[in-house]
């Protein structure tokens, strides 16, 4: 089948929401429309009606239509089938079904049959997807927060090391007025004491930083004396007892800036913002991977969400075009934003419909997005096996990893819950127990071709049941996509001379688990 159009539009022929598949005149499109009435108004009890030209196949929905425009050779059955989806889609998004609620969720309506029909054929979803997918999360804020979330982290690092700097300097203060603390006389000591082998000033018993104690009596400080730094170096071992008793339990303090384990998404993406900081035109590919894996091995489904943003910094570099290599990439599903020109990206180049209209300035634009979806095994980056068994009173727990990509994976992090510290035997990499939550966080800082497999041994007591050490979750980023887009070139408009870019990948995981 091919749909020319999908539209939601008034028993008088006014349409409400209308999208085209296919490249047609916006004038054959509204003529299309206009005709609609007409040829319905002799009731008849058909769903469908055909002209000379095209085939009609409506449905009303309260005082409206619902209406595909197909050519005359499409399969009428799978026309109906689109149809009978779209009815169900479109009340998830507008109640009631009137004419204020249709153009209030105009947007909404327009994504939604994007997801049902791509390029004139039904794809293969149900409405639950399509709501999914048209709930996705948006990535021009999500790059702002990172923009925000970089600027954080960089005054964070600022203020740790102006806060080094300070305590630094207060120790060496201290040391120094600890040396004069010690040859300090009151007024009238020196020649007393000092002169004709008088009695001397008792250096142990003189005020200084290093016994605070007296000034909670009310003793007397003579000048010179610190005892106020005394106290702060008291209130600083005690904050330091503090965070020993923390780790202790298991609790991550950071002290020094720290190594992301589970926020590698946001060190990721904060990574990509700096490095391409200052370009006047900048591209992303990103991946988010679902993947759920069976922990009595297989895989229950693996999808893979990608999308590519376009970000230009300058009004005159916003008249541009993006050509791109998206290679084989078999079972991908590509889309690419309504306003971007399908002939064009038919030979692999991404531009506006209109030439001579420039692209957003300042904001991230996503132009291409694709969808990947599998159950196939081989297909998925990194597999986890976890056996637990019961040996006398304790667990013991065989879990390992194998990655089957040809990129390397890096920041790799595998919990598995378990409710007591266990006693680690065997591992390949660092290993570290959180007692708050209950996890043994397995960390591989690399995972590449020389350690594509590894395993981790470790005995847990008492002994728990199996299931109690799943779900198991993963995460791991990567500077590769699994699928093959990349951008080659951009060029502008108006002369096709190349412009200045910078362009990232990133692969992340988004839910990863072995349930």
């Amino acid at each position: 089948m091919v749909v020319l159009a999908a539209s939601v539009v008034t028993k008088t022929g006014k349409a409400l929401v209308s999208r085209q598949f296919v490249d047609m005149s916006r004038i054959r499109i509204e003529g299309l429309l206009a005709a609609f009435p007409k040829l319905v108004g002799s009731g008849k009890q058909h769903t469908y009606v055909e002209t000379e030209n095209v085939r009609y196949v409506y449905q009303p929905m309260e005082g409206l239509y619902l209406l595909l425009v197909t050519n005359k050779s499409s399969n009428i059955l799978e026309d109906l089938e689109t149809l009978r989806l779209l009815a169900k889609v479109v009340p998830e998004y507008v109640a009631p079904l009137d004419e204020d609620a249709v153009q209030t969720a105009a947007f909404e309506l327009l994504f939604a049959f994007d997801e049902v029909i791509s390029l004139g054929y039904k794809e293969h979803v149900t409405v639950q997807q399509v709501k999914q997918n048209t709930e996705m999360e948006s990535h021009e804020e999500k790059l702002h927060k990172m923009i925000i979330q970089s600027k954080i982290n960089d005054t964070k690092d600022v203020m740790k090391r102006k806060a080094m700097e300070i305590d630094k300097s207060k120790i060496e203060r201290a040391r120094d007025g600890k040396g004069s603390a010690g040859n300090f006389m009151p007024a009238g000591g020196i020649s007393s004491g000092m002169g004709s082998g008088g009695r001397g000033i008792d250096l142990d018993t003189t005020p200084t930083f290093s016994r605070p104690e007296a000034a909670s009596f009310g003793a007397a400080k003579p000048e010179g004396a610190r005892p106020k730094k005394g106290m702060q170096l008291g209130k600083a071992k005690k904050a330091n007892d503090f965070l020993d008793s923390l780790r202790a339990e298991g609790e991550v303090v950071e002290v020094d800036p720290a190594p992301v384990v589970a926020g590698s998404a946001a060190a990721a993406t904060d990574g990509i913002a700096q490095q391409m900081a200052g370009e006047p035109v900048s591209v992303v590919v990103e991946e988010k991977l679902l993947v759920s894996l069976n922990k009595d091995g297989g895989v229950e489904n693996m999808e893979v969400q990608g999308i590519m943003s376009l970000q230009v910094m300058a009004e005159e570099d916003a008249c541009i075009r993006v050509r791109i290599d998206t290679g084989d990439n078999a079972g991908f599903q590509f889309k690419t934003h309504p306003n971007i020109d399908k002939a064009l990206y038919g030979e692999g180049v991404l531009g506006l419909r209109d030439p001579e209209r420039p692209f957003p300035v300042g904001n991230p634009l996503g132009i291409l997005k694709w969808r990947f979806e599998t159950k196939d095994e081989s297909r998925v980056p990194l597999t986890i096996n976890c056996w637990p068994s019961i040996s006398g009173g304790d667990s013991y727990v065989n879990i390992e990893y194998e990655a089957h990509v040809t990129f390397d994976l890096q920041n790799v992090v595998i919990a598995i819950p378990c409710h007591t510290a266990p006693r680690v035997n065997e591992v390949n990499g660092d290993h570290h127990y959180d007692a708050r939550k209950g996890l043994l966080l397995w960390t591989i800082d690399l995972i590449d071709k020389t350690n594509n497999s590894g395993a981790m041994e470790f005995v847990a007591s008492p002994a728990s049941p199996a299931d109690s050490f799943f779900p198991v979750e993963v995460s791991f980023q990567a500077a590769h996509t699994l699928a093959a887009v990349r951008v080659t070139a951009v060029t502008a408009t108006a002369d096709g001379q190349p412009v200045r870019y910078a362009s990232k990948s990133v692969l992340l995981t988004d839910d990863y688990h072995v349930a």
